[in-house]
């Protein structure tokens, strides 16, 4: 098992918390990012730079991954396509993307964005708080301990 992190929007507390995870475990992990990425130096992390351009951390991340492996992203539509693929994918807050749940996650994103492009406005999702860390950081230790051999 490989984890490949969409890091462009992870927030820091994750990367920290997959920093002391590669280092428990000895778990690859991939920060894939369009600008250049500050991590430890430690053997089994990786930081890639795609360069600019939308969609091209996805890209690679899609191109990289196999079944089996864990996409850390918050991009709904990555997270379907890295399911689509027989990867896994959890989200930033610890919630793990199923075939049920991102579908649904889908067409309520697409039902927002109707709804922006028609001029109405959203408040958007809440900032990013302590128990969102501990949430992930749960749930990123349950994943691992049920998967990783």
């Amino acid at each position: 098992m490989k984890i490949y992190v969409d890091s462009d929007a992870c927030p820091k507390p994750i990367k920290k918390i997959l920093f002391r995870l590669a280092n428990r475990t000895g778990i690859f992990i991939a920060f894939v990012a369009n600008r250049p990425i500050t991590a430890p130096r430690i053997a089994n992390i990786k930081t890639i730079e795609v360069g600019q351009g939308i969609d091209k951390a996805d890209e690679y991340i899609l191109e990289k991954a196999l079944p089996g492996d864990l996409i850390i992203t918050a991009d709904i539509p990555l997270a379907a396509d890295a399911i689509a693929k027989g990867a896994s994918a959890l989200d930033p807050r610890g919630k793990l993307y199923t075939v049920e749940n991102v579908r649904e996650r889908l067409n309520i994103r697409d039902f927002m964005s109707t709804m922006r492009a028609s001029g109405m406005h959203s408040s958007g999702e809440t900032s990013f708080s302590k128990s969102n860390q501990i949430n992930f950081s749960n749930a990123i230790d349950r994943y691992v301990a049920q998967h990783h051999h």
